[in-house]
């Protein structure tokens, strides 16, 4: 079908079309991040389906490049848990004091991250953090490290930690969280 990009909204909308023509969606295969995370914040089981190169279908395998995995913990991660991912790492649920999430590309909380988190591991200054509420004991993206705000969230506002001038950053987080640096993340090696 081509390269979409779908977030929560647009597949409840297909969700919603496709339930009204009696079908119902029981999975979402992708190679797509963004709809990965849309799919399992409605939970719906995910699996990755690798991008052909030849532009014809794929089987279900696993590539060498896993710089575009996505790591899916559903769940409380609490303290001495520690997620790790290649790719990106999404957590549904909160990380503890104590619990920690590294991930070679960016980490997404669809909760509160209270613990550590530390987004590309790897050497990825382009990576980030995102949260639906960013109160860390330590936040590192690449090699920089930070302690998280003192002061309170925004209501309702769900934050990122970015690099910026040199200095992680903590700012209101830009939805589509994956497809504003895409491009830029495609030429990073960790070599």
């Amino acid at each position: 079908m081509g390269d979409w990009s779908m977030g929560c909204r647009e597949l409840t909308e297909l969700m919603d079309a496709l339930e009204h023509e009696g079908y119902t969606v029981q999975q979402v295969i992708t190679h797509c991040p963004t709809t990965q995370i849309g799919a399992a914040a409605l939970g719906l089981p995910t699996s990755r389906r690798p991008m052909a190169e030849t532009g014809g279908e794929t089987g279900e395998t696993e590539t060498s490049d896993r710089r575009g995995d996505l790591r899916i913990h559903r769940g409380t991660l609490r303290s001495g848990d520690h997620l790790s991912s290649e790719g990106h790492a999404l957590v549904i649920g909160d990380v503890n004091p104590g619990a920690s999430v590294t991930a070679n590309g960016d980490v997404y909380i669809w909760g509160r991250l209270r613990g550590r988190a530390h987004a590309g591991a790897a050497g990825n200054p382009l990576a980030r953090i995102v949260a639906l509420q960013l109160r860390p004991l330590q936040l590192r993206i690449a090699d920089l490290v930070a302690r998280g705000p003192e002061e309170p969230p925004m209501p309702g506002q769900a934050e990122q930690a970015c690099i910026r001038d040199g200095d992680i950053a903590i700012e209101p987080a830009q939805p589509p969280f994956l497809d504003d640096q895409a491009n830029q993340r495609k030429s990073f090696s960790a070599d």
